[in-house]
């Protein structure tokens, strides 16, 4: 179970993203976190794995205090949790294979780390998961080569690299196409389903959220708005999230926020 617990983010410049904001994840749940830009999904995905650390409050892993860990026991514990992002944040000019054994770092030894060296079963396994999310002919291309559907599906699988139990997708088909977006989200899906690993992903189309997610918090201006199913995530609710001003308003079957 993941908790986050009265979390509140403040920037050197005094930007306030995240204002004490707590809710619980059980294991096994797709969350859908929902705002408009700006209004703190970011942040609260990376306070999460402590890519950015909190000021105040805690986020609880496994019984374990996420913001309080350190050297070895921070390691072990991002083993555990996943990240994929909006950018795919793939090294462009290495080769799809490379990309995804860099998702073994967080177990090599620092040595071979360097030296980019992998023992034979991490080979397999990165095939393995780069036939899971069916490109596995593209080992050998560099991550360039590749589209965006594509390179988020290396991500996919060099994130699996992990072993994850949890998975933090930030707005990971913001730059897809609904087609694209869809196979990326079905691929999540799988996941959360077949092998149980918890998914917080932050989506802006709204018929996405009621699709996949089986449970919906909203953020706006860093507070937390709304927790819920998607179902309950009524207009008058969605303005709460969005705005007065703000409408559903549906462009090829994506609804999308104006």
């Amino acid at each position: 179970m993941l908790r986050v617990e009265h979390l509140t983010k403040v920037f050197p410049d005094g930007t306030v993203a995240l204002k004490d904001v707590s809710f619980e994840v059980k294991e096994g749940e797709f969350l859908a976190i929902i705002g408009l830009s700006g209004s703190g999904k970011s942040t609260l995905l990376r306070c999460i794995n402590r890519l950015i650390d909190p000021t105040e409050g805690a986020v609880i892993w496994q019984d374990q205090d996420v913001t309080a860990a350190r050297g070895q026991e921070l390691r072990r514990i991002r083993r555990q949790i996943g990240m994929i992002f909006q950018q795919f944040n793939l090294v462009k000019r290495s080769t799809v294979m490379t990309n995804v054994l860099s998702g073994r770092l967080g177990y090599a030894h620092p040595f071979w780390s360097l030296l980019h060296i992998f023992p034979k079963k991490d080979y397999e396994r990165a095939r393995a998961a780069l036939e899971r999310v069916g490109i596995a002919e593209k080992a050998d291309n560099r991550a360039d080569q590749l589209s965006g559907g594509q390179q988020q599906r290396v991500a996919i699988a060099r994130a699996l690299m992990q072993e994850p139990k949890l998975m933090l997708a930030d707005e990971p088909v913001a730059s897809l196409d609904p087609v694209l977006a869809h196979s990326i989200l079905r691929y999540l899906e799988t996941l959360n389903r077949e092998d149980g690993i918890t998914v917080l992903c932050s989506l802006h189309f709204l018929d996405l959220v009621h699709r996949y997610a089986t449970r919906v918090i909203g953020l706006k201006d860093g507070e937390l708005v709304f927790d819920g199913l998607p179902s309950e995530l009524t207009p008058e609710k969605f303005k709460e999230v969005y705005g007065e001003e703000a409408e559903m308003v549906t462009v090829s079957g994506e609804q999308i926020t104006a």
